[in-house]
């Protein structure tokens, strides 16, 4: 009989049609049963010994909740026998009903090894702590989407239960020691993370969209083509990166998209058609690692009259020091396409982008300086110091791609004004371990948008960050910080940004989700931090709650 390994998670939802994600034990028929009648079935495929199935639910109710389960060759698997947690549902918006608003939580950086004891050394889980508020209350308000920008999981620093997991496989000695090597190793920092009861819960009861970072494959990913050329010399790195690309591919990739281009999709197909689509997913692995311009991992999704826009800034880079870009050029080009197309067709615009755009002053102005100097403005011994630094402080965010935070200042620019305007531009980021509001302003000789432009930046769902790192995101936001970065910028000739920005929220630490809810051109946005309860469960904490927009 076919078990039930991991999921069901809900990933793309709309007015009449769903997609739910599983890994079942064996090949078999998934299939998903709403109490309203609607259903789907998918037959699951195979990669390196896994079976996955999404399955597609269509005749679905707009503005509905149904409950649903799960079967496996007819048999039952979700809910799970004595689960403590209110069924699973799938809710449907009705984006012609103006009245109901779109809620959009956001955040990343979860590192999901569960604590050793009921002390957790870096603190609540946000993901956990809204699992449980949700279910506790099934029919408060609850978020339409939940968007993941990055590190899901971290192939590059394991927890001490999948150490010994991986010793138990080979000899850690080897490279790359305590780090996943492979496909099936990825497979475990899944399970550890999505089998978190109260995550498992919130994963099937709450659509997710998600786009990766570089420890969902490993630190520093694609930081220079030095970087590059080097880890491409070791003995391990190919078997790294298209397991990590194809274990994302698996996991999360295939349910950011909708039913049809699903449909649509060759990868998919083929994958499917094979009894064992190992070698049709590793093909295709191989090309986008060969010539990322092969593959677009970037989506579009439109929530009534909010688009969103999820943005590869990993895979997609650039890395010649000459022509060094965020996107490569049919990236950006599709960028451009999709947040341009039809203007008055959507109220927000939100750009998911795993790496801020606006940083703090110091920062933005050293990572600019920092590519000056790899490039060589001031000679081959300033660009060697410029490459070690790169590494180690990990300067890699928009600023440390001149040209590209240029585009993209203009691209928003553009796509906030003129006629239709939106309320909003949004840009939606995490990576850094804080979380912050800024907002530009456009000097007097330029064209500024008409829509409220705000960077929100929320990092982390579940990790930690050092004090001294702490005082160090302070301090770029300073005046006196602001004063060091000028000093980096006249070192490195660089000319000044094409806006200007100031800090107007934050900076917040802890775990920490945040949500913008969106109703017509109205945009509120607030900030809740995981908070322990003694003696008792976690509880979400609001550290801002502003309106944006009226």
């Amino acid at each position: 009989m076919a078990r039930l390994r991991l999921g069901p998670l809900l990933r793309y939802v709309d007015e009449s049609s769903a997609t739910v994600w599983v890994e079942a034990s064996r090949p078999c028929t998934a299939e998903v049963r709403c109490a309203d009648g609607s259903s789907g079935r998918a037959r699951t495929f195979q990669i390196c010994g896994h079976h996955y199935a999404l399955i597609p639910v269509t005749g679905l109710t707009p503005g509905s909740a149904t409950a649903y389960e799960v079967l496996l060759d007819g048999v039952q698997v979700w809910p799970l026998t004595d689960s403590p947690f209110p069924p699973s549902t799938i809710r449907t918006p009705a984006y012609d009903d103006a009245a109901r608003p779109v809620r959009i939580a956001f955040g990343s950086c979860r590192w999901a090894a569960p604590p050793a004891d009921d002390h957790d050394p870096v603190g609540p889980d946000a993901l956990d702590t809204l699992a449980i508020e949700l279910a506790a209350a099934p029919d408060a308000e609850r978020p339409d989407v939940l968007l993941l920008l990055g590190d899901q999981v971290y192939a590059d620093e394991t927890s001490p239960a999948t150490r010994r997991y991986l010793a138990a496989r080979r000899d850690l000695r080897d490279a790359p020691g305590n780090q996943v090597a492979d496909y099936e190793e990825y497979t475990r920092l899944y399970y550890e993370s999505w089998l978190d009861p109260d995550v498992r819960w919130l994963l099937s009861t709450v659509p997710s969209c998600m786009i990766f970072d570089d420890h969902d494959v490993i630190d520093d990913w694609n930081t220079s083509a030095s970087w590059l050329a080097e880890i491409r010399a070791t003995a391990w790195w190919n078997e790294r990166i298209l397991s990590g690309l194809m274990s994302y591919w698996v996991h999360q990739h295939l349910g950011n998209l909708a039913p049809a281009a699903l449909a649509a999709d060759p990868v998919y197909a083929a994958v499917c058609a094979d009894p064992d689509g190992t070698d049709a997913l590793r093909e295709f692995a191989a090309r986008a690692d060969a010539d990322a311009a092969s593959v677009r991992w970037s989506y579009r999704r439109d929530f009534g009259r909010v688009r969103l826009l999820m943005v590869d800034t990993r895979a997609a880079r650039v890395l010649a020091e000459e022509d060094r870009s965020m996107l490569d050029p049919s990236e950006a080009a599709w960028l451009r396409e999709q947040a341009l197309e039809s203007p008055g067709a959507y109220d927000h615009l939100l750009i998911g982008t795993s790496l801020p755009w606006l940083l703090p002053h110091l920062v933005h102005d050293a990572e600019g300086w920092n590519a000056a100097l790899c490039r060589g403005e001031r000679g081959a011994r300033w660009a060697r110091f410029g490459e070690k630094l790169r590494r180690r402080a990990d300067l890699e965010h928009w600023a440390a791609f001149p040209a590209s935070f240029d585009a993209l200042t203009a691209l928003i620019a553009e796509a906030g004004g003129g006629e239709g305007a939106p309320a909003t531009v949004c840009v939606l980021s995490g990576d850094v371990h804080h979380a912050y509001v800024a907002e530009p302003a456009w000097p007097a000789h330029a064209p500024a948008p008409a829509a409220r432009v705000l960077q929100l930046t929320c990092s982390p769902v579940h990790n930690s960050i050092p004090g001294s790192i702490k005082i160090g995101f302070r301090f770029g936001w300073s005046r006196f910080g602001r004063a060091l970065g000028r000093r980096f910028a006249r070192h490195g000739r660089l000319a000044a940004p094409a806006v200007s920005w100031r800090k107007t929220g934050g900076p917040w630490f802890g775990n920490q989700l945040m949500t913008l809810t969106l109703r017509g051109r109205a945009a509120r946005l607030r900030l809740q931090q995981a908070q322990a309860v003694p003696g008792g469960k976690a509880r979400l904490r609001d550290a801002a709650n502003t309106v944006l927009s009226e």
